[in-house]
């Protein structure tokens, strides 16, 4: 495997003793996660979810547990791009590797029967546009026809929740690419500010920052230090708790009064949850 090293807690029996002498996490975002990932459910267009980055890691942890018996895909890409620089050659390669690794190549997009919806937490954006730019290359590279790969990509961004009023800046409509998918295809999910930079700026991760630079590293170890597995405790617990009943009702709950419940595919996964 070509991605950067991350333990399956599906089915977590290379663990060993790393969780010994841990604390028992704190998940005191657990209910604001729940909901936002039974949004991000509903509104990804019945696509096979991709996890850009790390910052929601642990909506990827709880969403494994809960969608562990359904036909659910996840998948994870370690994407971090630098503001203002372009992709070198070989870090252009070692991209599309990544890509290929999860099953997102121009061949693959035309010709697959669910959409690929990214999910990321967005503050401006860049990442998604950067993201877009690369499959856009390649597509028209590949010679792949744009108007059958255009339904099978979509983007959900977790945006922080804030007022809203008619002057409020939307990442999305000033973002030029957007405007070559259907409208439906690039949705926000709103996540409690606090939640969301705790997510995305505070919380420890398992894996090394996928920055630029370790794109072409191969980097198959682990990192083992305390904070590693003090997040590898709350990694595992999230698991733990996306597959109890309570859990999977509070996503069902954030699903219901959704618009697209009126789809049969979403209509399945609501009664899976329930």
């Amino acid at each position: 495997m070509n991605l950067p090293y991350r333990w399956d807690l599906v089915t977590p029996d290379q663990l060993g003793s790393l969780l010994d002498g841990t604390a028992e996490p704190d998940t005191w975002y657990l209910d604001d996660l729940a909901e936002c990932s039974g949004k991000v459910l509903a509104r990804s267009g019945n696509g096979d979810l991709v996890f850009v980055g790390r910052s929601l890691d642990s909506m990827f942890d709880l969403l494994s547990g809960a969608l562990e018996d359904t036909d659910r895909v996840l998948r994870r890409l370690p994407f971090s791009f630098e503001r203002g620089r372009a992709l070198t050659s070989s870090e252009l390669t070692r991209a599309r590797e990544m890509l290929a690794e999860i099953g997102v190549t121009p061949a693959a997009l035309a010709r697959r029967d669910r959409p690929v919806t990214f999910v990321d937490v967005v503050y401006e954006g860049s990442t998604f546009t950067k993201l877009f730019g690369l499959l856009d290359d390649w597509i028209t590279e590949e010679r792949e026809t744009w108007p059958a790969i255009r339904r099978k990509i979509r983007f959900v961004g977790i945006t922080s929740r804030k007022k809203t009023s008619p002057n409020t800046w939307r990442w999305h409509q000033h973002a030029e690419w957007t405007r070559r998918l259907p409208a439906s295809s690039v949705v926000n999910v709103s996540l409690d500010e606090f939640v969301w930079s705790y997510f995305g700026n505070h919380q420890s991760k398992l894996t090394w920052p996928y920055k630029l630079h370790r794109w072409c590293e191969y980097l198959p170890e682990a990192k083992h230090d305390e904070r590693t597995r003090q997040a590898l405790a709350e990694a595992v617990h999230l698991v733990r708790l996306g597959r109890t009943n309570d859990v999977r009702r509070m996503i069902a709950r954030a699903i219901d009064g959704e618009p697209a419940l009126t789809e049969p595919w979403l209509r399945t996964l609501f009664r899976e949850l329930s």
